[in-house]
């Protein structure tokens, strides 16, 4: 509330100011152009005779300079409650997947550009794929996957676990432009070998004071689930226990489902009226502008609170940015740019989170009944718990350009600042008589410097060179301090208390707490000088060449520098075939390589052989010291890190035509690409004797090709009727691995099979058949006379019928083939705006076809019995979990107790068609700029909207789950995700 309150008097004074200097500026004003475009000038562009409102940027030039689908379209996109870049950007430009697995606000989601260029195995791979994201050429960074190096369970990371982009306003959003053209991805350098997100903010602008105000107001829609309780659970057992069950089995039935009367589990199951709840959602910004010939200013703040429609969870998010523009002389531009947000998060209250945060796992044979009450009961109680989770972040940046007409210089400072907290307590009503506390503080932060010369030598009117060199500097820290304690006193001292006596040596010993501490620092440093040169023949031709020297800390001694080249041509088959045509009013052709060098993004990788903090064991194998002493070891669990590991790169062609017809109303694009990233690391697993698990080693390369297609056009166009237009965009992806280190043609880690030639994200599973009805039916070997077997246990009756590939008569993992893809082949958009008179309507719907998930919700429910006897991080049955969740009758009637674990995983019983369509947004706005009312009142205001928006109102999908966008990163669908839910939104936009 106290931010709330602070930041509504900030907004308060703001909107009072702009009416108070009104004055000042009464009359006519005439304005200078302002030129500090220079001071982000990044090529060759030119930036001479711009008008004062200029944008403020990195001028990035785009192979695909007409490319419908490379920009956001930000006037739709402005019209969503859309918190994430990844949210805005899912579904709209081609080549771009965006996964959100959960619909909790402020959660994680990941984005890849042109596939998927390394396998899957964990959390940790994500982060290495995810592209750069600049904000006014601000290269943000990112968290590190470190911490998961600490963590048992993976399933979130510590710490307030936040989605860092989702702390960019979009209302202070200009323009997102997603570059995917090797050559300018190679002037961004290491940083963009995963592709680039291009954020341009809005920026000042000169002459009398422009003001805007956006707010709008809303809810998201509880889900509609049909709930269950313990009698329709009996009914799903009736049948597996008439069939299979033995007297023991029926003794051993668990006690909750015994009980008919226990009101708690066979009673009304309304818990779903406490969990899914219509929750209300709001914004409101300010952005304020103004200045003179030599001067202007913006600012900008915001309040937003996003929620979800389940378990009480919520974004808060408070932002503010402040930009200054200078021209003291003619010649020299100075410009700076500060933006900060902070953004508090309520987590969801799961069972299995809490338990992973606490690596404690209490007796899990009554699960949480469905009751209202025991429910209720519950949420009372975990108000004493504590969870604060913030994040705040702070980037901006100071530059300094020289305009000497041929000759441009530029020098910027840019840094970017993050940190999150999370203080937690869970009481000892909540652990089973033990209570726990766990602090975490981690911050990331990068500090670069960019210095360049642009010279342009125009040779005739026909010929023109242009001539840029560079350096940059660019240091990353990652650091974070982490600790937890157990059995704390009473669960009123809810912190950390130490003996305190500094003159003491154990003066930081704790007191009352049993505590594991936990910290780590990565730094890393990268250097790069470049030159490039471009020409240009007429409108016709141009020719750009680039190369780059890029040296990092995080490589090995040997290896520490990486030379990068990067060509690039464009022809202009308009002006050289089609001059005189009235039908094109563009087409160009383009083609572009580069070979961009990927550091290393861990720093273990630039010391070899190496000692680490590795003693733990099986149960907790990330424990850091023994009887409360650190101790090192050599790292047996994680790898061995040995020497000669050279950079990964990226090689990536890209072929493009683009045109524009019919004086501009229909406009396409097309591109052909190969992008192949070699020299990968692969952590490999090694013979037991060696006494390590695996041995990091490199060579691994995947090859990925696909074709991008954009269409977008005024199908009726008409100048005081109506108006409608359209655009769509369609990406085909395939990926293929190429090679594997040490020449090796196939590779089984863990669950995942890699195999030369075959995709990196195919599942590795067994072949159902159905069911043997009775022994008999089962093969015999006819040389043995022995029936089949699985991993050495005899098939029998009630047991699946696996596909014996290799007919040996021995199902095992040599029976298992690669299946299915958790990738996306064909994804895109469809967007179609239609206006009359001053009323519009924009329609969105995105796809994504071609996908296979595993359902391990089904997969649990039906293997009960192996399950329940775990009683561990798998066995918890959270309160969702009594609502219908699976199609019951597409799976077959197995025998549960046998030891073959008939309802396993990996096997394609449990796979599942995941493509799906979605109407992702529906606005309906009414500009009322010129309405009578405010004619009478002779308002100032310059633009009047008002809208109404709906998301996320359809899906069409054969996948049996709630919804396809949740599956995981390894394409499992665990059934812990969140719902996206309906939202429905009314917002105004004014501009004074």
């Amino acid at each position: 509330m106290k931010m709330i309150r602070i930041s509504t008097a900030i907004i308060y004074m703001a909107l009072l100011l702009p009416f108070g200097i009104t004055k000042a500026y009464a009359g006519t004003y005439k304005v200078a152009a302002l030129n500090y475009s220079i001071c982000f000038q990044h090529d060759t562009t030119d930036t001479t005779k711009k008008k004062p409102d200029t944008l403020i940027k990195v001028i990035i030039r785009r192979a695909l300079v007409k490319g419908v689908k490379d920009s956001l379209t930000m006037d739709a996109a402005k019209l969503n409650p859309n918190v994430s870049i990844q949210q805005m950007l899912k579904g709209n430009i081609a080549g771009l997947y965006v996964q959100e697995t959960t619909g909790e606000p402020g959660t994680e989601q990941s984005m890849l550009i042109r596939g998927l260029s390394s396998p899957l195995f964990s959390k940790n791979d994500v982060y290495s794929q995810q592209p750069a994201v600049y904000v006014n050429g601000i290269p943000l960074i990112q968290e590190s996957s470190f911490v998961y190096d600490i963590q048992k369970y993976n399933f979130n990371r510590i710490g307030p676990a936040t989605n860092l982009l989702a702390g960019i306003d979009i209302s202070n959003i200009n323009s997102i432009e997603v570059i995917k053209d090797p050559l300018e991805l190679a002037k961004l350098g290491p940083n963009a070998a995963n592709g680039a997100i291009w954020i341009t903010t809005k920026v000042a602008k000169s002459g009398y004071r422009q003001l805007s105000v956006n707010s709008y107001f809303g809810f998201v829609q509880a889900s509609k689930v049909t709930t269950t309780n313990a009698e329709y659970e009996n009914l799903f057992r009736k049948p597996f226990y008439q069939k299979y069950a033995t007297e023991s089995d029926y003794l051993n039935y668990p006690g909750y489902l015994r009980d008919s009367t226990n009101t708690d589990y066979y009673g009304p199951a309304k818990w779903n009226n406490l969990y899914y709840q219509n929750t209300a959602i709001h914004s409101v910004d300010l952005g304020l502008t103004g200045g003179s010939d030599r001067a202007n200013f913006r600012f900008f703040g915001s309040g937003t609170t996003n929620a979800g429609n389940a378990d009480n969870t919520a974004l808060n998010r408070y932002s503010a940015s402040f930009q200054i523009n200078m021209l003291p002389f003619s010649w020299l531009t100075i410009s700076s740019l500060v933006n900060a947000n902070r953004m508090d998060r309520d987590r969801n209250r799961s069972l299995r989170d809490r338990y992973a945060e606490t690596r404690y796992i209490p007796d899990l044979y009554n699960p949480l009944p469905p009751s209202e009450n025991t429910y209720q009961a519950l949420l009372t109680e975990y108000k004493k718990t504590i969870d604060n989770n913030r994040t705040t972040a702070v980037n901006g940046y100071l530059s300094l350009g020289v305009d000497l007409k041929q000759v441009k210089l530029l020098s910027n400072l840019s840094f970017d600042y993050n940190q999150g907290t999370r203080d937690v307590f869970y009481p000892s009503t909540l652990m089973e008589g033990n209570n726990y506390e766990s602090n975490y503080i981690g911050y990331n932060q990068r500090f670069k410097v960019d210095n360049s010369i642009n010279y342009t030598k125009e040779i005739n009117k026909k010929n023109k060179l242009y001539f840029a060199v560079g350096q940059s500097y660019q240091t990353d820290v990652h650091k974070y301090n982490y600790a937890n304690a157990y059995n704390g006193p009473n669960d009123f001292i809810k912190i950390n208390v130490v003996q305190g006596n500094i003159d003491s040596a154990n003066y930081l010993k704790p007191v009352g707490y049993l505590v594991y501490r936990y910290i780590d620092k990565e730094q890393a440093r990268l250097f790069s000088v470049y030159g490039s040169a471009r020409y240009a023949y007429k409108d016709l031709l141009s020719f750009t060449a680039l190369v780059r020297d890029d040296g990092s800390s995080n490589a090995q001694p040997g290896s520490r520098w990486f030379i990068a080249p990067a060509f690039s041509g464009q022809w202009s088959l308009k002006n050289q075939f089609l001059k005189n045509s009235t039908l094109f009013d563009d087409l160009t052709f383009n083609t572009s390589w580069s070979r961009i060098g990927k550091p290393f993004d861990d720093d273990r990788f630039a010391a070899g052989p190496q000692y680490r903090v590795e003693i733990g064991w099986d149960s907790e194998p990330t424990i850091p010291g023994y009887n409360g002493v650190a101790a090192e070891s050599r790292p047996y669990t994680s790898g061995w890190v040995g020497y000669n590991l050279k950079w990964t790169y990226t090689d990536q062609l890209n072929f493009a035509l683009n045109t524009s017809m019919f004086n501009g109303r229909l406009n396409a694009s097309a591109a052909f690409y190969i992008k192949d990233d070699k020299r990968m690391l692969l952590n490999i697993p090694v013979p037991q004797e060696y006494g390590y698990t695996s041995s990091y080693a490199s060579g691994m390369a995947v090859r990925n090709t696909g074709v991008e297609l954009g269409l977008a056009g005024s199908i009726i166009k008409t100048s005081t009727g109506f108006n409608w237009s359209s655009g769509i965009n369609f990406n085909f992806n395939r990926n293929k691995l190429t090679a594997l280190p040490n020449g090796l043609s196939e590779l089984v880690i863990g669950d995942r099979k890699l195999q030369v030639g075959k995709p990196i994200d195919q599942f590795y599973i067994f072949q159902n058949e159905g069911i043997y009805n009775s022994d008999s039916e089962v093969p015999v070997n006819p040389a043995t006379n022995k029936r089949l077997t699985f991993e050495g246990t005899t098939l029998k009756a009630g047991d699946p019928k696996w596909k014996d590939t290799n007919g040996d008569f021995v199902i095992d993992e040599n029976d298992k083939v690669l299946k299915g893809n958790s990738m996306p082949k064909l994804t895109g958009g469809w967007s179609n705006d239609f206006h009359y008179g001053k009323f519009s309507l924009n329609v969105n719907i995105i796809f994504a076809v071609g996908q296979k998930a595993l359902n391990q919700t089904a997969a649990s429910q039906y293997d009960f019995i192996n399950r329940e006897a775990g009683n561990d991080i798998n066995s918890i049955k959270e309160i969702f979990s009594w609502q219908v969740n699976v199609n019951t009758s597409k799976y077959p009637i197995y025998n549960p107790w046998s030891s073959v674990v008939p309802y396993r995983l990996d096997q394609d019983l449990f796979l599942e068609n995941a493509s799906y369509a979605k109407l992702r947004t529906v606005s309906f706005g009414y500009d009322f700029t010129k309405a009578g009312f405010l004619t009478k009142l002779k308002s100032t205001i310059k633009r009047a909207y008002i809208y109404v928006t709906a998301n996320n109102l359809l899906t069409v999908t054969s996948f049996s789950g709630s919804d396809p966008e949740l599956i995981d990163y390894n394409g499992i669908y665990n059934g812990y995700g969140m719902a996206i839910p309906r939202t429905y939104t009314l917002g105004i936009k004014l501009d004074l």
